[in-house]
């Protein structure tokens, strides 16, 4: 064999060795490669799968918040109206017709027939007063003033159950009564057997009239305040009645007028404790009111103000004394 051709033997052999090398490196680079992009794909996986495990459990999380949230909201407190205790009494009976005859005509001689007082829900609120006047000619005359007023507190879910508000308004009324301006010899004591709770505020008063005697006796019996004013006066030289006389006759017609608010809503009463032989309608609880008086009444049903009861009392006498004193004379 020529020199010649064993030199291109060796060529081609070194050739062929050569792309067998470039081959293997190929080869190896390519497997490098595909570990590198396996190793590169491994924490891709694992950190989708972890967002995606993440992302799971804040769904669920945000779903158990939003199941208790809801939970919450359809609750059997959420979304129902309070209820409150009914109001006992349903209703006042006629405001000049809760003392009886005899009884006035023991109070108010010459005035048995009352005067009723103007009222848009007598249900709510009522009054009635009577006036006398005995003219006993040169000796003088003897002047009586009688009001009752009802006034009936419905149950109501924003302002609270009737005999809450009653009980409020009845303890203002007795502050009032005792607060009356020129007032003298106050005093304060509890009435028998009135109720379910009772007091007659007794007091002088001077008028250019004569000497005023006042009873006034506030009493709370369920859901019902009731104000009685009673007053009296000896004019032109009669001398003044016996302010014990007139609270034990105030008391026994609001014993009356109690006994009356009683029966006229079912209830077998006296006019005494409160407690009945039957049960008032409707003793359910209810969530509102209907035909409800205001809660906080900055007057009696009657209009007049039961602050300053003797203060009316003297209006309504201002007349009578004139007619006496000319009979006098």
């Amino acid at each position: 064999m020529s020199e010649g051709t064993m030199q291109r033997r060796a060529q081609r052999d070194g050739q062929f060795d050569r792309r067998e090398q470039r081959a293997e490196r190929v080869d190896r680079a390519g497997g490098l490669n595909r570990l590198l992009a396996a190793a590169v794909a491994v924490p891709v996986m694992l950190l989708a799968a972890g967002c995606s495990s993440d992302s799971g459990s804040g769904d669920d999380s945000q779903d158990a918040a939003a199941s208790t949230g809801s939970g919450t909201g359809t609750g059997p407190a959420a979304g129902t109206t309070p209820t409150v205790q009914a109001a006992a009494f349903k209703k006042l009976p006629e405001a000049c017709a809760v003392v009886s005859k005899k009884t006035l005509t023991e109070l108010v001689p010459k005035g048995v027939a009352g005067k009723e007082g103007t009222s848009s829900d007598t249900a709510a609120r009522a009054s009635c007063s009577w006036s006398s006047l005995a003219n006993n000619g040169v000796k003088g005359s003897q002047f009586r003033w009688l009001n009752v007023s009802l006034l009936r507190f419905e149950s109501d879910a924003t302002t609270g159950d009737g005999e809450s508000q009653a009980k409020t308004y009845y303890a203002k009324q007795v502050k009032d009564a005792q607060a009356v301006a020129g007032a003298k010899n106050t005093k304060s004591q509890p009435a028998a057997a009135t109720g379910d709770e009772a007091v007659v505020v007794r007091y002088d008063l001077k008028k250019s009239e004569g000497d005023f005697k006042q009873q006034t006796v506030v009493v709370r019996v369920e859901n019902v305040v009731l104000t009685l004013d009673y007053n009296g006066a000896g004019l032109a030289g009669d001398k003044a009645p016996s302010a014990d006389a007139l609270a034990k006759s105030a008391e026994k017609a609001a014993k009356e007028a109690v006994a009356a608010v009683q029966s006229a809503n079912g209830v077998a009463g006296n006019g005494g404790s409160g407690t009945s032989t039957k049960s008032p309608a409707s003793p359910a609880p209810s969530g509102s009111a209907s035909s409800a008086p205001s809660a906080k009444p900055s007057t009696t049903p009657s209009g007049a103000a039961s602050a300053t009861p003797g203060a009316t009392a003297s209006k309504a006498a201002a007349a009578a004394p004139k007619a006496s004193a000319s009979a006098k004379s």
